[in-house]
């Protein structure tokens, strides 16, 4: 007699045969030594070279029913979600004194009303996507939908999206960007968690049919604003980012480059970049953690208007709006002196490098001729230092600070200035934060720029989640070299949960069908073991799909209905 299972018991089978999958490849990052460079658990500054002082920055231009647990874990999700969406701003104030002249600054790392809400990975990522932004996507995906389909169109809910966005993360986790979602699916070289979670054919019309917002309506909010196809999603999940983490003693405000290459009305050329093609936006970040505090994209010129004027000062009075008692890092695209002095009166130093054109430098310290190597030469002013350091023969590197008082030179052969140490130490969290999103991105190939920003808005909150899950579980994994890449891991499958658990019957696959034949096999075992579950067992059996013979062959769901092609692998 075949042993029945419930719902909850087949999909830990489901999820234990996909880690029994990833295990080798976790292993293989394992014996490599990953990194923690590559795996983004740190910035290190070390590594990088005085001579990206001097390096000039672009100044211009991507039926089983449920099992009751589970039921009231949903629920006691569902409400804490709606608590997420309608919470006010919970970013921590400054700290004033009794006499109301000083302010303190809150402690660095999450927010007391992130900690106490991330009770598990899953909830962590809704503090980021939370629901209000699930319900405009999902709203305007299924107008344009209806609209598409008509009565052909099955309506997608916020599970759905859910699911859609784990496989997204799961497919930066194993490093696919670049390759076909075919590949992912199919039977053989493919993941079994991809073709459990929905059809290929469903995951390729939600990524051509996702929408942000409603296209008819579009035209008269695209004379105003250049990013209305995404801006009420943007504005949403850009709120949420300071609002959940104070930031460090030090900031870095820089420019970052998604890269894409189709068409957007304003897409940069910047050739400094690897991707040198994609949209752009100004982000300020923790030094240390990388962690993304704000953003913005940066959408080009106004409408018939010309250059901005003073944009680096406005862009960094922008992003530094609310911080209070911290140093600003930059590089000499938003440096200048006027910056300084209006960053003093919010209580804010600034350190950054300086472009030779500025008006207010010194001739004396541009000079470089006849100076000896590694030479440094200094002017002050009451409240800022400008430091001239020789770093090659006739070529020198300026930076100007208005948190150094004093011209202090290192013991280092190099003989640098501490305000230079103390710049290479902080002007890399931007990159840092480019290198570690990077890693294990989520992008996949389109032609829509609204899709590239939404997938910047998923690799940029999963690397914030994991700062947080960090912070607020500092014992978890402790001594493992490969945290983002688990954590990334564990996350996706969190998010496609709830729609396997839903589903009815499991997808006519070969991988599937064989699971399935596993699970009623597996009599063997005594009554008391089956009500346990697989896990109560001593050694339960590897769930890999067995080696079948010679099958009836069936049309290929892959290739198009018309051709009728007929193969064994359906």
């Amino acid at each position: 007699m075949a042993a029945r299972f419930t719902a909850a018991q087949v999909l830990e089978q489901i999820l234990s045969s996909v880690d029994q999958e990833d295990y080798s490849d976790c292993q293989e990052e394992e014996d490599g030594e990953v990194s923690e460079e590559e795996d983004g658990e740190e910035y290190k500054p070390e590594s990088r070279e005085v001579d990206d002082a001097s390096s000039p920055s672009s100044e211009e231009e991507q039926p089983e029913e449920e099992a009751p647990e589970d039921e009231h874990e949903d629920e006691h999700e569902d409400r804490g979600e709606e608590e997420i969406s309608s919470a006010p701003d919970r970013r921590e104030p400054p700290l004033l004194s009794k006499n109301g002249k000083i302010e303190w600054s809150p402690t660095p790392g999450p927010t007391a009303y992130a900690a106490t809400q991330a009770r598990d990975i899953a909830s962590a990522f809704h503090l980021f996507v939370t629901p209000a932004i699930e319900r405009i996507i999902v709203e305007m995906t299924n107008l344009h939908g209806a609209r598409k389909y008509g009565d052909g169109w099955r309506p997608m809910d916020a599970t759905d999206l859910r699911a859609y966005l784990g496989l997204l993360i799961l497919a930066g986790v194993y490093r696919s960007r670049g390759e076909a979602a075919a590949s992912l699916w199919d039977a053989e070289s493919g993941r079994t968690v991809f073709r459990v979670t929905m059809s290929l054919k469903v995951f390729h019309r939600y990524s051509r049919l996702l929408r942000f917002d409603d296209r008819q309506s579009r035209p008269a909010r695209l004379a105003t604003d250049k990013l209305a196809a995404i801006r009420e999603v943007w504005d949403l999940w850009e709120a949420r980012l300071p609002a959940l983490y104070n930031p460090g003693p030090d900031v870095t405000v820089d420019e970052q480059l998604v890269p894409f290459r189709g068409r957007c009305p304003f897409r940069q050329y910047i050739p400094s970049k690897l991707a040198k093609y994609g949209i752009k936006s100004w982000v300020a970040c923790d030094a240390k953690s990388s962690y993304a505090w704000k953003m913005q994209v940066y959408t080009g010129k106004a409408a018939g208007g010309g250059p901005e004027k003073n944009q680096g000062m406005r862009v960094v009075l922008d992003l530094t709006t609310g911080l209070s008692g911290r140093n600003v890092t930059c590089d000499n695209f938003f440096t200048s002196y006027d910056l300084g002095q209006r960053l003093l009166e919010r209580n804010l130093t600034m350190v950054g490098t300086v472009i030779k054109n500025k008006a207010e430098l010194p001739p004396a310290l541009l000079e470089s001729r006849g100076r000896q190597f590694l030479s440094s030469r200094f002017a002050f002013t009451p409240t800022a230092t400008l430091v001239s350091y020789l770093a090659k023969r006739n070529k020198n590197v300026l930076l100007l600070s208005t948190l150094h008082t004093e011209g202090q030179i290192s013991d280092r052969r190099d003989k640098k200035p501490a305000l230079i140490l103390d710049y290479n130490c902080n002007n890399g969290g931007v990159d840092n934060l480019d290198k570690v999103v990077g890693t294990y991105s989520c992008r996949r190939m389109t032609a829509r720029w609204p899709l590239v920003v939404f997938h910047n808005i998923l690799d940029v909150s999963s690397y914030n989640v994991f700062v947080i899950w960090r912070e607020v579980k500092p014992d978890w994994m402790p001594g493992k070299r490969n945290k983002r890449r688990v954590f990334l891991e564990q996350l996706g499958k969190a998010l496609e949960k709830p729609l396997i658990q839903r589903r009815q019957h499991l997808r006519r696959t070969e991988a599937a069908s064989a699971l399935v034949k596993v699970l009623q096999s597996a009599t063997a075992a005594p009554p008391d073991q089956q009500r346990q579950g697989p896990a109560a067992g001593t050694a339960a059996a590897p769930l890999v799909a067995p080696a079948t013979g010679a099958s009836k062959r069936k049309r290929c769901q892959l290739c198009p209905p018309k051709k009728d092609s007929k193969t064994h692998t359906v």
